[in-house]
């Protein structure tokens, strides 16, 4: 069995979950869909992450509120399997931004786009979330 690529096994993962921190320092966990920017050598890596058209009860998400008061957040990614030596997670601490316009709106849209087919038919209009990661966490069987 090769070497366990923490990174590359999160980055293909169709699915996260986001934790967020509310403003009373509870924890808020959502699923999201997410595309990763693999940082230069010497730089960071960044998650995108993005409000698009699917049906929502508003478009002001918790998540959004949450990272306005308190930016840390945590992805998690993780795989299950009957055969147990085949677990593992992934996660990735980092400090979150909330973009309405500009270079990381874009740059967020076109690897959401680029990752996932779905959006040739779903609109993205919202806000982006970017995930400048700090630290990145993995255990495997």
């Amino acid at each position: 069995m090769g070497e366990f690529d923490a990174r590359a096994s999160f980055s293909r993962s169709p699915i996260a979950r986001l934790a967020t921190i509310t403003p009373d320092g509870l924890p808020h966990l959502v699923p999201v869909v997410f595309a990763l920017d693999a940082g230069p050598e010497d730089g960071p890596d960044v998650l995108y992450t993005a409000v698009d058209a699917k049906p929502k009860s508003t478009r002001r998400l918790r998540r959004l509120a949450n990272i306005d008061h308190h930016p840390q957040v945590s992805l998690l990614v993780d795989h299950y399997a009957e055969d147990w030596t085949q677990l593992w997670w992934v996660r990735a601490d980092g400090d979150a931004a909330v973009h309405d316009s500009g270079a990381a709106l874009e740059t967020g849209y076109g690897l959401l786009r680029a990752k996932y087919p779905q959006y040739q038919s779903v609109s993205l209009d919202g806000p982006v979330i970017a995930v400048t990661v700090r630290r990145w966490s993995a255990w495997r069987a």
